[in-house]
C-alpha cells in the first residue's frame, strides 16, 4: 500500500473520499459455459446433492468443514434447510449445464459492506464437480459478481492451516497468501489454525484475464484435459 502522511505528519492509508458501503450481495442466477450458479433450495437441490456427494468412497471431503460428512437423508435435509435459509453465508448451489443436475454447493460469507469485503465459504463440491472446468468456473461468476456487479474491493478465501488441497485450490485461482491465525476457531473437538487468502481489486484484471484464457473452450482437448495450466495463463502479459 502507498503511505501517505496526515495533518500531524503520521503515516496513514490511502485517502478514500469517494468511498460508499457496497451492496449486499443478492441470491441470484449466475451462468457460465459449464456451469450455472442458483440460489440453494432443499427442493430443487436437496437429494440431487445428497446423491452426488454419495458417490465419495469416504467422508474425507467434509474433514476441513464445519459440518457432515452426512450418512443419513435427513440429518442432511436439515443441514439443507439451514444453508437455504441462511443470508451469511448465502449458498448457492452449482448446477453442470451438460446433465442439469445439482453437483456441488458454496456460499459468500462473512459479507461486510462497509469495508467491500467479502469471503467465498463453504465449498463443497462433490465428486461430480471436484477438479473440472466447472469447479474453476463456479469460483471465477462469484469472483466475477463481488468485484465488477457490486464493486467490492477484497474477496477472502480461508481454510484450516492443515488443509493443503484448499490451501493449494486458493493459490491455483489467484488467492495471495497472507499468513496464519493462531488457534482461530474450535470445531469439530480440535483446535484450528487458520490460512488467509485474498485477491483485491487492483489484482482482478490479471486474475481474470488467467481465469477467462483457462476456461476457454480452446484450452481443453477433447476429451475435456487441460491443455495450459490456470498458473502459467494468469502470468501471460
Amino acid at each position: 500500500m502507498s503511505q501517505h502522511t496526515n495533518q500531524y505528519g503520521q503515516p496513514v492509508g490511502q485517502p478514500l473520499p469517494d468511498w460508499h458501503p457496497r451492496p449486499l450481495p443478492q441470491h441470484q442466477i449466475f451462468t457460465g459455459e459449464a456451469c450455472r450458479l442458483e440460489p440453494f433450495s432443499v427442493v430443487r437441490h436437496g437429494d440431487l446433492l445428497f446423491e452426488a456427494w454419495s458417490l465419495a468412497k469416504d467422508g474425507r471431503d467434509w474433514t476441513y468443514l464445519t459440518a457432515g460428512p452426512f450418512t443419513g437423508h435427513k440429518a442432511w435435509q436439515d443441514y439443507a434447510a439451514q444453508l437455504e435459509a441462511s443470508r451469511d453465508p448465502l449458498h448457492f448451489a452449482v448446477i453442470d449445464l451438460a446433465s442439469g443436475q445439482a453437483v456441488g454447493s458454496l456460499s459468500l460469507m462473512r459479507i461486510q459492506p462497509e469495508h467491500g469485503v467479502m469471503e467465498v465459504g463453504h465449498v463443497a463440491f462433490s465428486p461430480r464437480l471436484k477438479q473440472t472446468r466447472m469447479a474453476t468456473e463456479a469460483h471465477f461468476l462469484l469472483m466475477r459478481y463481488a468485484f465488477e456487479t457490486l464493486g467490492y474491493r477484497r474477496y477472502e478465501w480461508k481454510c484450516d492451516s492443515c488443509n493443503a488441497p484448499s490451501r493449494k485450490a486458493a493459490a491455483r485461482l489467484g488467492f495471495r497468501y497472507e499468513g496464519e491465525f493462531r488457534q482461530a476457531i474450535v470445531y469439530k473437538g480440535r483446535s484450528r489454525d487458520t490460512s488467509w487468502f485474498s485477491i483485491i481489486d487492483s489484482e482482478w484484471t490479471q486474475v481474470k484475464k488467467g481465469l477467462q484464457r483457462w476456461l476457454a473452450k480452446d484450452n481443453f482437448t477433447v476429451d475435456g484435459q487441460q491443455r495450459e495450466k490456470l498458473e502459467a495463463l494468469r502470468d501471460m502479459p
